[in-house]
């Protein structure tokens, strides 16, 4: 966390100095974030264990009442949470969505009425 910090202090430009970044110590690469946007997204054995968990969840919850809580998702993979979550609060007339994003708080008409979306700082709203 204090290096993490450190790097929103210096930062300018939204640009990391490069003595900040850290490197791997198996190949000596630039560390990067585990984001689903390039060929270094890790899906390991943890990954698809959660995924698993995921999907029992939602199984068992289908037709329940359920929030669908959706905190600081953006637009770089809508197909990833966003847009399930929409999907499911559609199909589902017990469920309710709720977003809080600075930017991107929005949902589709065909579900506004089940859905509350908070333009904000998450942690100014909750």
């Amino acid at each position: 966390m204090e290096t993490v910090m450190r790097m929103v202090e210096k930062q300018e430009n939204m640009r990391v100095p490069e003595e900040l970044v850290p490197y791997c110590p198996a190949c000596g690469d630039p560390m990067s974030m585990n984001l689903r946007c390039d060929d270094t997204f890790v899906e390991d054995g943890s990954w698809h264990e959660a995924s698993l968990r995921y999907a029992e969840f939602i199984r068992r919850t289908s037709g329940k009442k359920v929030l669908f809580l959706e905190l600081g998702v953006g637009m770089n993979t809508p197909v990833i949470i966003k847009y399930p979550f929409w999907r499911m609060t559609a199909e589902n007339s017990d469920a309710f969505y709720l977003s809080i994003n600075l930017e991107n708080s929005l949902c589709p008409d065909e579900i506004r009425n089940r859905a509350l979306c908070i333009r904000a700082d998450i942690s100014s709203a909750i």
